[in-house]
Parts: structure tokens; C-alpha cells; sequence
């Protein structure tokens, strides 16, 4: 499975059999199996529904097990996963230093009102949230020093964001662990930092919506629905397509 998803490049491959009545997931990126991706969960839901049928499907992860539902309206796939349970704790100093050096970011440019967080939902995130949508469009850093920081610290994706407004952030996420630059849609990190706008009390009305892999040229929208119970699974809702038919 490795081989596979380093020779297929993508920032994740999917791999799923059939167990008893749900479907054992494991997911690779190319230098590294991780625990949770979220939008390879949510290409998975898409394919499954395109295969079986609509319907939820259970999965049953490394560390946790989940649901996805997969749907098909005419041409259109989209699916909704449920997340594993949420968690956060501050940043550290000495980590918000380094990870502020490894992106060329002053301090000021940060937004005191989502301060520097690890935010966990099957995988441990660094928000690090700008003030600026610029800053955030300017991103860059050295994929060596970024991959031996992740290893590390354990950090699935630096979560590099920007909040336009209360329900509405734009996104971009290295994944330097996986030996993966930037990827185009982080489900993974879409549910951890809902979860971590949960607890800091954050008016985000029910729900918030994430813009990712605009500076890329690939665009996408994550949608995450946020219950009030604190560490509560987050549902993450995207669209799919076809890259190539299985038939």
C-alpha cells in the first residue's frame, strides 16, 4: 500500500475491504501511513455510493471507527463523514516559535481572537490562524525542515487559515509528514479546527465553511456542522468527481 501511494502521488490514498458489515480503512501518503485523511473519507463515500449505492458506511479505522455517507444525485457525488472525537490545547511557546520561523511569519500577523492551537480530530493540527488573507495567498517554507518538524512533533498538517468572517475561513495545509508540500482539501483538519472553534467559543452559528486550495489553482469547500457538546464528532460534508471512471 505504500508503494501505491507514493508511485500515485496524491496527498492520499485510500485503501478499503470489506469486514463483516463495515469496510477496514487505511490511508497512505506517499512517505507515511497516517491514521484519519478526511477528504480521501469523503472520496471514498462518493465512490462507495457510486458502487453500492447510496447509503452510510461504517468504517473502521486504525485508532477509531466512523461513518461515512455517500450520495449520488444524477452526475453529482458528495459525501459526509463523522468525524473521530475532537480535542485542543494551546500551542507552546518554543513550537509557535519554530512554526512561525518555518513560514516567515511575524508574530503581529496573527489573530488573537483564534490563538495558535493543536486541534486533534484522528490527527494532531497546528492552527496557526492570519490576520491577513494575503499573508496567507504568500505561504511558503522549506519542505525538509517542515517534514522534520512534523516528525517530531506528531503534526499531521500545519493549518494555516483565515477567517473572513464568523462562519466563513479560507485554508491552506502543508502536509510536509507526508512528504506531501501543500494539500488542496483537508478533511481531517476541517473537523479539528470546527472542534477547536467549539471550544473556544467561537460564534460560528451551527456550522462553518472552508475555503482550501484556492492559491494552488484547485479549489475546493469543505462544509463542517458543529454540535454544542464539547469533543463531539464533527460531520464534514464535500463534493466529489471523477478523476477516472472504474469502469
Amino acid at each position: 500500500m505504500q508503494y501505491v501511494a507514493a508511485e500515485i502521488g496524491y496527498s492520499e490514498t485510500a485503501f478499503a475491504a470489506p469486514q463483516d458489515d463495515e469496510w477496514r480503512v487505511r490511508y497512505f501518503a506517499p512517505e507515511i501511513e497516517v491514521d484519519f485523511c478526511g477528504h480521501a473519507t469523503i472520496a471514498l463515500g462518493a465512490a462507495l455510493a457510486l458502487r453500492h449505492g447510496d447509503g452510510i458506511f461504517t468504517l473502521q479505522l486504525n485508532r477509531a471507527r466512523i461513518t461515512v455517507e455517500g450520495r449520488r444525485t444524477g452526475d453529482a457525488l458528495s459525501a459526509t463523514l463523522h468525524s473521530p472525537p475532537t480535542r485542543s490545547r494551546p500551542a507552546g511557546s518554543a513550537l509557535l516559535a519554530e512554526a512561525l520561523a518555518l513560514f516567515n511569519i511575524p508574530t503581529d500577523a496573527l489573530d488573537t481572537k483564534i490563538p495558535p492551537s493543536i486541534a486533534h480530530a484522528g490527527a494532531d493540527h497546528l492552527v496557526l490562524a492570519l490576520r491577513d488573507r494575503d499573508l496567507l495567498s504568500a505561504m511558503e517554507y522549506d519542505l525538509d525542515a517542515g517534514r522534520a518538524f512534523a516528525l517530531r512533533e506528531n503534526i499531521g498538517t500545519f493549518s494555516l487559515i483565515h477567517a473572513e468572517g464568523p462562519q466563513r475561513f479560507h485554508a491552506r495545509n502543508p502536509f510536509p509528514i507526508g512528504g506531501v508540500y501543500e494539500d488542496p482539501a483537508t478533511g481531517a483538519a476541517a473537523a479539528a479546527l470546527a472542534g477547536y472553534l467549539r471550544d473556544i467559543g467561537w460564534p460560528h452559528g451551527g456550522a462553518i465553511e472552508i475555503i482550501q486550495g484556492e492559491d494552488m489553482g484547485v479549489p475546493s469547500r469543505l462544509y463542517a456542522e458543529i454540535t454544542g457538546k464539547p469533543g463531539a464528532s464533527i460531520r464534514v460534508s464535500g463534493d466529489a468527481r471523477l478523476i477516472m471512471s472504474p469502469y
